[in-house]
């Protein structure tokens, strides 16, 4: 019984991380046409502000870990998802693009806040030693999310469905899940002595090489998440890219019923390797059906689906492996601290992807910042490689 993964608590918070997830994700490919469409906001306007949410994340994330190492977490825990959830809200009051903006700033803090207690919440009541394949099915949440997501939001613009439906779709969503926040019982934290005001409590210094891999790998998959759809459309495939995305959260689910068990067997290295060769081979891929499409635009509407299950498969094996690896290099007490490093990290690339993938298509094209991504790509593999790895069998706790 004291290794059960399975209980009421656990479920109840991969609820609520899927329903925030969706409510997220149903809005995230829909946004880029939404600014154009009714503010007539150009790319590179377009990717400034969809960066401004993973900015504002980015703002707050160390000061989140700091505040779950250092207070109870689940009231900061429900305070942060209320206030990401009434964001949905804020959008549907937005009449100009300066309050949407500010209304988006807003949502990136909270969003730094919610996922960052939540991840650490439930680290804290799942056994320790099947932490990586609790890991694995929470963020499958977030993959199944990733699935549903995006594919209902694209199926409603293209079926006309006006903005502001959109936007309570997610709201409604993120209600359900705050509501399943509230129910989950964490385990009562012993007080602990607070240590001097330092940077290692905002930011897990030894986490700092793997930080650095994990932003490169996350620069892509920024460019991925936000422009895919209109990528497609600028180099002429007319099939729906929701299906691009539902694709590749299988490739993502499928890769965590067996991940996670491998990083608990201490492969956590060697899953990471191979998470990374494998979405090298696909950046590349996804550039080089611009090129393609030139000569045969059937062939390369099958390549470009096929492409999606690959990356999926890639980061659902690396994304268990590198939480692990941040928080077994931590001691216990700075647990929020490693999960808000990791977590930071990640932003970091994202927000650099948002505003590259805009920036390059507007002075190139898509194909040209997706394959400056995949460069990006090599480059995280090569540093794991010859530091990373090393820096962290030399450095771990546990």
């Amino acid at each position: 019984m004291k290794d059960r993964l399975v209980t009421p608590s656990y479920i109840l918070i991969i609820a609520a991380n899927f329903l925030q997830f969706f409510g997220f994700w149903l809005l995230m490919p829909i946004l880029p046409f939404y600014l154009q469409e009714v503010f007539q906001a150009d790319k590179t306007s377009i990717g400034a502000i969809l960066s401004s949410y993973t900015i504002a994340a980015l703002c707050f994330r160390p000061f989140s870990g700091y505040l779950l190492d250092t207070f109870s977490r689940k009231p900061l825990y429900l305070i942060a998802y209320f206030t990401f959830t009434a964001m949905f809200g804020g959008y549907l009051l937005a009449g100009t693009l300066t309050l949407f903006i500010l209304f988006r700033f807003l949502h990136g803090l909270s969003f730094g806040m919610v996922t960052v207690s939540g991840n650490t919440i439930v680290i804290d009541i799942m056994p320790s030693s099947r932490r990586g394949e609790g890991l694995g099915y929470y963020g499958l949440a977030n993959n199944t999310a990733m699935s549903i997501g995006p594919m209902t939001g694209l199926l409603l613009h293209e079926a006309g469905v006006n903005y502001p439906i959109i936007f309570c779709c997610s709201l409604g969503a993120c209600i359900l899940g705050l509501i399943c926040a509230y129910l989950v019982k964490t385990p009562v934290k012993a007080p602990i002595q607070r240590d001097p005001i330092s940077l290692d409590r905002f930011i897990l210094l030894k986490g700092i090489p793997a930080g650095i891999s994990l932003l490169l790998l996350s620069i892509p998959y920024g460019m991925t998440t936000n422009y895919v759809a209109m990528y497609a459309k600028q180099i002429g495939l007319t099939t729906s890219t929701g299906l691009f995305f539902t694709l590749m959260a299988i490739g993502m689910a499928v890769s965590r019923l067996f991940s996670g068990k491998l990083v608990d067997r201490g492969m956590i290295i060697q899953v990471i390797r191979a998470g990374l060769y494998l979405v090298s081979f696909c950046f590349f891929s996804l550039s080089a059906c611009g090129w393609l499409i030139e000569w045969d635009k059937e062939l390369t509407t099958l390549f470009f689906f096929a492409i999606s299950l690959f990356p999926g498969i890639g980061f659902g094996t690396m994304f268990p492996a590198y939480n692990t690896l941040f928080v077994n290099l931590a001691p216990n007490k700075q647990r929020g601290t490693a999960t808000s490093t990791y977590l930071t990290s990640w932003d970091v690339g994202i927000g650099i992807g948002m505003l590259l993938g805009g920036y390059a298509a507007e002075i190139w094209s898509f194909k040209i910042a997706y394959l400056l991504g995949a460069m990006l790509t090599v480059v995280s593999l090569c540093y794991f490689r010859k530091k990373v790895g090393p820096h962290f069998l030399q450095n771990r706790l546990r």
